[in-house]
């Protein structure tokens, strides 16, 4: 009986062995996978916020173009902030002779503008047609030339019908000026007597 015992203690030894070693490479092989599973899931995190990093990266770049450029850019001016023009004053004005004998300087609003009103001082931009009282004979207009005149009001720099009569006017209006002869040129000369003007006023500075 003694021997039987001692034959199966013997017998133990390398079960035991052997089922340790099977232990030990089944562990070895779940702590692998386990590393495994973390690297990967690190990976995976890694790679989450780096995506999240270029995404932010490009959001605050571009917020920052956005900002230099409001910063850098002046304001425009709007269409709301310039006056109206008739359409009316994008064609010349028939202007006839006038009527009676002209002793003072009148002015009539023909179409009246809806801008600031001219200043003197200031930079005017007209367009306008000339001629005289008398008759209606045309002598002058920016018209014919192809562009507007402009020059300042006001000061001297032109006939004291015109420095009298713009000052005041809004810009966009078309005027009518009726200037007696020592308002104008005199009654000497090619441009003589009273004169009559229709002069649209387009622009002020």
């Amino acid at each position: 009986m003694s021997e039987q015992v001692q034959d199966r203690s013997a017998g133990q030894g390398p079960a035991t062995k052997a089922e340790r070693r099977l232990a030990a490479q089944l562990a070895a092989k779940k702590a692998a996978e386990a590393r495994r599973r973390r690297q990967s899931m690190l990976g995976a995190f890694v790679g989450v916020l780096a995506v999240a990093a270029l995404i932010g990266g490009i959001v605050w770049l571009n917020k920052g173009d956005d900002t230099t450029s409001t910063a850098s850019s002046p304001a425009s001016p709007t269409a709301a902030d310039e006056p109206q023009l008739d359409p009316a004053l994008k064609t010349k004005p028939e202007v006839s002779a006038g009527e009676g004998e002209l002793k003072e300087l009148t002015v009539t609003t023909l179409i009246k503008g809806t801008g600031p009103e001219v200043k003197a001082g200031q930079a005017i931009t007209t367009n306008y047609v000339g001629v005289l009282f008398k008759d209606g004979k045309q002598f002058d207009s920016s018209w014919d030339r192809g562009e507007p005149a402009t020059f300042p009001i006001g000061v001297g720099q032109v006939i004291q019908g015109w420095d009298q009569g713009l000052v005041g006017v809004p810009v966009g209006s078309r005027v009518q000026l009726d200037i007696p002869a020592n308002l104008a040129y005199g009654d000497t000369g090619d441009v003589s007597g009273p004169l009559r003007f229709v002069v649209d006023v387009l622009g002020a500075q």
